[in-house]
């Protein structure tokens, strides 16, 4: 009992709410019978990407890309407002499509130390802040799990849940009630491609169509990893318009309407090839065998909320919440030291990088329920229910 009480209050509480959290899952999932592959069952999600689903693993990495301090978490109902790591004031997008699909539990992170036997019933969290689809992207943050490792993570739990459930009932349950929910690819562009200095040489080298057509091989080879794994049903975003993120914004002294160009087009182009990649994954024809791919298009979902956003509530889609430095409070991440706005619901953008929990609400409502403009060839819901 000493030891907790050395930790900081910000990380007592997380490592509480962790506690709770996997208590609760353990507790649903200690029969691990044949109810886990019954139709009204709860679903599981495995979750892989950057910080805009990261539910804490960077809480247990020396890294400079963290969200354990407040006020993130602030309006996280689960922690009572206590910073779990996510980078955001609530809940992350993942975890609010985990909850309309009707998850038991929010998937736990992987590094956390109760994500072991019947909380593993509940899906898996390996998402990490400053992650990438390349292993070089995010190294300004010293250490970061990349998408090849997040892989691996998943190999491990593979294995957990064939010990749990058995070889058989393991295989069903993986391929018939989880679902594989990968979000990434922002940071090779922001902290990779784009970084000043950094990417430099990168930039020298490779061109852009050769960079992104790097990222499609990787990612290719890393989906086709969790196939080998049994992962089915896949939902995959694509990267949304950095170049209208308050970061970019301020970064570039452009005018509150305006958005910065060259991280657009290479979103945009990366987006094409992504989604040529997925269909043709789907296809009979050197597709992954019996995998549903579902592309979730959160490039032009933000759009949409930036465009329209006092039609949906918001006041402003430019300037952060929680940051500091420049006309948009873009440049310096939010922490205990930064500036944070009245009213929170106005705001799109949490911090200079992330979006608020309310147009986290946004985005995943589109995804589970929405029509092939920002989801295709079908919602979350219709693919949970294969």
């Amino acid at each position: 009992m000493g030891r907790l009480f050395r930790m900081s209050p910000a990380a007592a509480a997380m490592a509480l709410a962790v506690m709770f959290a996997a208590a609760a899952v353990v507790a649903r999932g200690a029969d691990t019978g044949d109810d886990v592959l019954d139709g009204d069952a709860p679903g599981a999600s495995f979750i892989f990407g950057d910080s805009l689903v990261d539910a804490g693993n960077n809480n247990y990495l020396s890294t400079l890309s963290k969200a354990d301090m407040a006020p993130n978490g602030i309006d996280f109902a689960a922690s009572g407002g206590s910073p779990t790591g996510r980078f955001t004031n609530g809940r992350t997008i993942a975890d609010i499509i985990g909850e309309m699909l009707g998850q038991a539990d929010y998937s736990p992170p992987y590094l956390a130390p109760n994500t072991t036997g019947g909380a593993l019933l509940n899906g898996v969290n390996y998402a990490s802040g400053g992650a990438g689809i390349l292993n070089g992207t995010g190294r300004v943050f010293v250490n970061r799990v990349g998408m090849d490792i997040q892989v691996d993570y998943f190999n491990a739990t593979r294995r957990q849940l064939d010990d749990l459930l058995g070889a058989d009932r393991a295989r069903r349950f993986v391929r018939k009630k989880a679902i594989f929910s990968i979000t990434v690819g922002s940071n090779d562009f922001l902290n990779n491609y784009l970084m000043p200095v950094l990417s430099a040489g990168t930039r020298v080298a490779e061109s852009p169509e050769g960079f992104i057509n790097d990222l499609i091989l990787h990612l290719r080879q890393q989906l086709t990893r969790l196939h080998a794994l049994d992962a089915r049903k896949f939902v995959v975003a694509n990267v949304g318009p950095l170049g209208c993120i308050p970061y970019q914004k301020t970064l570039n002294r452009v005018a509150e309407g305006e958005c910065v160009k060259l991280p657009n087009t290479l979103a945009a182009t990366y987006n094409g090839k992504l989604r040529d990649l997925l269909i043709e994954l789907n296809s009979g024809d050197g597709g992954l065998p019996g995998a549903r791919f579902c592309l979730a298009n959160v490039y032009d979902l933000v759009m949409e909320l930036i465009a329209n956003h006092g039609k949906y509530g918001f006041k402003t889609a430019s300037v952060a919440c929680c940051g500091n430095g420049g006309r948009y409070a873009g440049i310096v991440p939010c922490g205990p030291t930064s500036s944070m706005c009245d009213d929170r619901e106005a705001h799109v953008f949490w911090d200079p990088y992330h979006p608020s929990e309310k147009a986290n609400v946004l985005l995943a409502k589109y995804i589970v329920d929405g029509d092939s403009k920002y989801v295709s060839p079908m919602n979350l819901r219709k693919l949970f229910a294969l």
